[in-house]
């Protein structure tokens, strides 16, 4: 019973990868679970069972959690060194979350998945950096990175895509810094 239940976990996986993958490139409308299954080497039918409907699939496809870093006691000119790695990771080409990101204009499962990791994992981490006014502070931050992701990982503006990471940083360095510890206007 055992590796049943670790093939089961196995091809859930390997659906739910697939998922974010068409999901992302395709969008929710474009993407039909018919795609999925033959794309996870599975029938459709069993997209079903463990799933349910495409929404919920996709609202599962779209359930992502990231371990942010402990910021307690970091300057805010340190932030980015300790946030771009993770942003990277998360964001770039081979990110969990690009695929979120792209089908989140037109999604609002995905734009609630995004929020919610937002909310519950970024902006707490953002306010033990800051002297005041966090949700505001995290809000700029939070704008900066996604616009950035937009620019770099779904428009592929020429500049930041030949961008390395640490020129990068450098150019994102004294933002941050202005958001998290200048005085608020």
């Amino acid at each position: 019973m055992t590796v049943k239940a670790r093939d089961g976990e196995v091809t859930r996986s390997r659906i739910l990868a697939e998922a974010r993958s068409q999901f992302g490139e395709r969008g929710f409308e474009r993407t039909t679970i018919r795609s999925i299954a033959s794309a996870a080497g599975v029938d459709p039918a069993l997209v079903m069972h463990y799933f349910g409907t495409k929404a919920q699939l996709f609202a599962a496809a779209s359930r992502l959690a990231i371990t942010f870093p402990d910021l307690t006691g970091c300057a805010p000119e340190r932030v980015v060194d300790l946030v771009l790695p993770l942003f990277v990771d998360v964001w770039g080409p081979h990110g969990p979350f690009l695929p979120l990101l792209r089908s989140a204009a037109t999604n609002r499962v995905a734009a609630d998945a995004l929020l919610g990791v937002f909310v519950d994992q970024v902006s707490p981490a953002l306010a033990a950096v800051v002297p005041d006014r966090p949700a505001e502070r995290a809000a700029l931050v939070g704008s900066q990175m996604l616009g950035l992701a937009v620019g770099r990982y779904v428009l592929g503006l020429p500049p930041l895509v030949a961008m390395d990471d640490a020129l990068l940083a450098e150019w994102l360095r004294p933002v941050v810094a202005h958001y998290l510890g200048d005085p608020a206007p």
